[in-house]
C-alpha cells in the first residue's frame, strides 16, 4: 500500500498548491467530495478512471501521481529491480472496495511520458459481482500474459487468453476483470491526453 499513500499525498499537494478545495475538484471531475477526500486520505483504493479526471482538473499527467524521479532519458525497468515498493493497487469498481488489480509501473522514472505502462497482477472476482463500468479520455492497450481476462466494452463482453490482446478507446464504458474463477496477469498501456 505504499505507493497509494504516495498518490494521496501527491494528489492533495498538487490540489492545495493550485489553490483549490476539494469541492471545486469534485464539481469539476464529476466525483464525489468524500471520493476524493477518501482518495487523498488513502483510505480507498481507486481505478483508473478517478484518478485520470482528478489529473485533467489539476491540469497535471495522470504519471504526476505516479513520479518518483524525473528521469529525461530512457528508462529500463529490470525483473530483478521489481518489488512491492513499486506496486499500486486499485479496486475493480465493484460495490466492495477490496483490492482487484495490483499494478506494477514499468515507466515511474520517465519524466514527461504519455503512456503509462503497468504489469498487472489482476485477483480472482468474487461471484456475483456486479461491476461499474468506467469511462475516461485517452486509450489503452491489454496484452494478456497468463490466465483469462474478461472485458466489458459498452454492450459487448470479451473474453481474451494468454497471447491475445485488445486496444480500445477508454471515452467507451469498459471494466477489465478476471474470469470467472481465475487469476490473471496482464501488460496494460494506458494513454491519456493532457
Amino acid at each position: 500500500m505504499g505507493n497509494n499513500k504516495i498518490i494521496g499525498d501527491k494528489i492533495r499537494s498538487i490540489r492545495e498548491s493550485k489553490q483549490l478545495i476539494i469541492e471545486e475538484v469534485a464539481e469539476r471531475s464529476g466525483l464525489s467530495i468524500e471520493q476524493i477526500e477518501r482518495i487523498e486520505g488513502n483510505v480507498d483504493f481507486p481505478s483508473l478512471a478517478p484518478l485520470i479526471k482528478i489529473a485533467r482538473v489539476l491540469g497535471v499527467r495522470l504519471g504526476t501521481f505516479l513520479d518518483d524521479q524525473s528521469e529525461l532519458g530512457p528508462v529500463i525497468c529490470r525483473k530483478k529491480d521489481s518489488n512491492e515498493t513499486n506496486s499500486i493497487g486499485f479496486t475493480n469498481n465493484s460495490s466492495q472496495a477490496r483490492k482487484h488489480m495490483e499494478y506494477h509501473s514499468l515507466s515511474q522514472d520517465k519524466s514527461g511520458r504519455h503512456m503509462e505502462p503497468f504489469l498487472i497482477d489482476v485477483s480472482q472476482s468474487e461471484e456475483g459481482v456486479d461491476f461499474v463500468l468506467s469511462t475516461h479520455e485517452g486509450e489503452e492497450f491489454i496484452y494478456v500474459l497468463e490466465g483469462i481476462i474478461e472485458i466489458n466494452y459498452g454492450k459487448n463482453t470479451y473474453i481474451l487468453e494468454e497471447g491475445d490482446s485488445i486496444y480500445y478507446d477508454s471515452i467507451v464504458a469498459h471494466h477489465v476483470h478476471a474470469a470467472a474463477e481465475s487469476t490473471a496477469k496482464i501488460l496494460g498501456v494506458v494513454y491519456t491526453p493532457y
